[in-house]
């Protein structure tokens, strides 16, 4: 469990976060959406402990995030995988070698063949079995997504951040990504964090939705609550993201 306590953060004159509040349950997928420069960001990094609130705080499973030391946050980090928006994936290497990354980077010894083997495990999840020995440049913009989602699947995460994971997909891969995080939800039963501007993706994935606007949480509820909602702040979100 995640628990956000009236988080404020400020770069500057420039408040960004101004008061957040909000529980992120065991098991759940939840999508956070808001219009560009709202936080979403600024939110995901204070929960990993990569910025300090300037009053507030971030629990994970109960450990106050902004009190642990180097290698108590490093223990924390290690729950989390990440899936960014570029993919993020090495170009000299094999989709062997950068899925099973964070094992040859981890402070414990894997062997080789352990590492193949996990590395294989992950590939054979997000369906893509059979590709290892494939460099980056010979993938398509899906396949790159599901080789990077395999390496933040590496560590066997309680908590998996997807940052836009549709952004610059067709629709037809967008939706194969979608289905992808639900069936490793329900496989894997971990707990998804999903920042998207995709109202697609919200309807196709969210348990829970979250929409920040102007520093704080505005709405948290069901999907169908958000769509079917008369506020004219949602409605407007909403009408200029599906133009």
């Amino acid at each position: 469990m995640i628990e956000i306590k009236d988080l404020h953060k400020s770069f500057g004159s420039k408040k960004v976060l101004q008061g957040v509040n909000l529980t992120i349950n065991k098991g759940e997928t939840i999508v956070i959406i808001g219009r560009s420069g709202c936080g979403k960001s600024v939110l995901i990094k204070h929960i990993v402990g990569l910025l300090e609130p300037d009053s507030g705080h971030v629990k994970v499973e109960g450990q106050m995030v902004s009190d642990l030391g180097e290698i108590e946050l490093y223990e924390i980090r290690k729950k989390f995988g990440f899936l960014f928006q570029g993919s993020a994936l090495f170009d000299s290497m094999t989709v062997e070698e950068n899925v099973g990354l964070p094992l040859v980077e981890s402070k414990i010894s894997h062997s080789k063949s352990d590492i193949k083997t996990a590395v294989e495990e992950k590939l054979s999840l997000v369906g893509l079995s059979g590709n290892l020995k494939l460099k980056p440049s010979e993938l398509s913009g899906g396949m790159k997504k599901r080789v990077a989602l395999a390496r933040a699947l590496i560590t066997n995460p309680s908590y998996i951040l997807y940052d836009e994971p549709t952004t610059g997909l067709d629709p037809i891969m967008s939706d194969s990504i979608d289905n992808l995080i639900k069936d490793l939800a329900e496989k894997l039963n971990v707990t998804s964090i999903v920042v998207t501007h995709d109202m697609y993706s919200v309807k196709n994935v969210a348990n829970k939705v979250a929409m920040m606007n102007e520093g704080i949480i505005y709405f948290t509820g069901k999907p169908e609550e958000l769509i079917n909602s008369t506020d004219k702040v949602i409605v407007d979100f909403i009408r200029r993201t599906e133009v």
